[in-house]
């Protein structure tokens, strides 16, 4: 009896996808010599994906052909251009009507599609790929020949023709299906290698979204679930879904301080490294001023920063920090510090995580502020999704050893409030602010209710914004509510910032210079 025929070590061997991002979910990219189905809704982004997967051979110098029955070869070129690519080293072959056709300069054979034959469309593109004997090789699209053969059997016959053709002649191939079908016809995922399906979504506001995800991939792990991707000029890039178990570093542990003692005092010290801490209040109570105490902090120490800003534009968010007296914007211009403003209508949630993922990892940004989970939650599908999400990426943070500041804003301004999710037993520390009133004086308050590392104060403060920056008064003794923002006083007079600072004015010796 003769020895089986082993197939070579580079049988099946990882093949470049010439998509950003891919080649990690695809455990390397699409296996050698194989067929792989990639299927998806009109404008889901099969062709600008199959145009990568060509022109990446290209440039590798391997033979590249396009097949195409459902768009012209000006239509491809048209493509290309939009996204700066030039398709030379990629040979096109149209089957289409010559009336689609209306580039007279162009060499390849037109034929008919609507009058051949399935068997003789099949046999014509067999023909092709023999004459080229292409290294890859691109179908577009099988709904064609879904149509041509009017039945499930046939159709299946002539697509197993065809992929048997591709793999005895040595070529990794991409077959791509519109789904135009009345249902999803699935005879295809089991002749296939491996299959990919990519997926549009229209919101109710704001620009589409896209994923993709992996079905299967015969004899290869891969990344399963949905990850995110954007069709922008240059190409498709894919975002791989974020994995924090997978990305463990070690790290000194120390803490980060604000500059402010009483701030400080309050946290026992500071915010402690590869932490989160979440800044919990209604809007205007000093929530962001507080963590951009720890940011111009953090820089001061010669480390840099992220912003992410959800809510409010770079520009306001720059005078904001002069008027406190932090240098945000020397920071910017230094490269310190890096602010990215970001619309919640535009950006889906795995580019957010990659761009927190390409800060951390490239260049090396120890502090995150993320201001504000209100802005985050509205580029989130829905709640659970949020919160597993904001799981995945504090944990990578913590992992990294990265500082990390959430702000999340309360319903209402006084009394009883709530917020729209709760995200605090994912947070490591939680501050909690709150307006209170006093003598006919709207006065802030700051707590610290949570913390996992280490100890911290139980008191309330007194914390005011001037222009020198945060004061942090005494603990609130005397107060009673302050929390509920509908506090009774019990004390005697003379407690509060502003009156401590009226009464020191007024000490006999000073004199007017020193009180200007």
């Amino acid at each position: 009896m003769p020895d089986p025929v082993l197939p070579s070590p580079d049988d099946a061997a990882p093949v470049p996808t010439g998509v950003p991002g891919l080649d990690h979910i695809l455990e390397g990219g699409y296996a050698a010599n194989r067929a792989h189905l990639i299927e998806g809704r009109p404008g889901s982004g099969k062709t600008t994906l199959a145009l990568q997967f060509l022109l990446d051979g290209a440039r590798l110098g391997e033979r590249c052909l396009y097949i195409t029955l459902s768009e012209s070869r000006r239509e491809l070129v048209s493509v290309a251009t939009r996204h700066g690519w030039s398709l030379e080293g990629v040979e096109i072959f149209e089957l289409v009507p010559p009336e689609l056709s209306l580039d007279p300069r162009q060499q390849q054979s037109l034929v008919h599609s609507s009058d051949l034959e399935l068997g003789e469309t099949v046999r014509l593109a067999i023909a092709e790929i023999d004459r080229i004997k292409p290294q890859r090789v691109v179908f577009d699209s099988l709904s064609e020949i879904r149509l041509l053969s009017q039945g499930s059997l046939r159709y299946r016959r002539q697509v197993l023709a065809l992929r048997s053709y591709l793999l005895i002649h040595d070529t990794t191939a991409l077959l791509l299906d519109d789904l135009t079908a009345e249902q999803d016809d699935l005879n295809l995922h089991s002749l296939c290698h491996a299959v990919i399906q990519l997926e549009q979504l229209a919101p109710l506001y704001g620009g589409e979204r896209r994923r993709l995800r992996v079905i299967k991939m015969r004899g290869t792990h891969f990344r399963g679930g949905y990850h995110d991707f954007v069709i922008r000029r240059g190409g498709l890039t894919v975002f791989p879904r974020l994995i924090a178990a997978e990305h463990h570093h070690s790290y000194d542990i120390d803490r980060l301080g604000s500059g402010n003692a009483g701030l400080d005092a309050l946290l026992g010290g500071g915010l402690d490294r590869g932490t989160s801490t979440m800044l919990l209040g209604p809007s205007g109570v000093g929530k962001s001023s507080t963590a951009l105490a720890y940011v111009t902090a953090a820089l001061a120490r010669g480390e840099r920063g992220l912003i992410l800003s959800f809510d409010e534009p770079t520009g306001i968010l720059m005078r904001r920090a002069a008027g406190l007296g932090m240098d945000v914007a020397g920071a910017m211009a230094d490269g310190h510090l890096r602010v990215e403003q970001i619309d919640p209508a535009e950006v889906s949630p795995g580019e957010l995580a990659a761009m927190v993922r390409d800060a951390v990892e490239r260049e090396g940004v120890r502090l995150v502020l993320i201001d504000s989970l209100t802005g985050y939650q509205n580029a989130m599908p829905g709640e659970q999704y949020l919160l597993l999400q904001m799981h995945e990426i504090l944990t990578y943070l913590n992992q990294q050893g990265v500082t990390t500041l959430l702000v999340l804003a309360q319903h209402g301004l006084v009394g009883q409030m709530s917020a729209t999710v709760d995200l605090t037993y994912l947070s490591d520390t939680v501050v909690l602010f709150r307006f209170f009133e006093a003598d006919g004086h709207l006065r802030r308050a700051v707590s610290v209710v949570k913390k996992r590392v280490g100890p911290h104060e139980d008191t309330i403060r007194e914390l005011r914004i001037a222009g020198d920056g945060l004061r942090v008064g005494e603990p609130l003794a005397g107060f009673r509510g302050v929390l509920t923002g509908v506090p009774s006083y019990h004390g005697a007079p003379g407690r509060l910032l502003a009156e401590r600072e009226q009464s020191e004015q007024d000490r006999p010796g000073r004199d007017s210079h020193e009180r200007e």
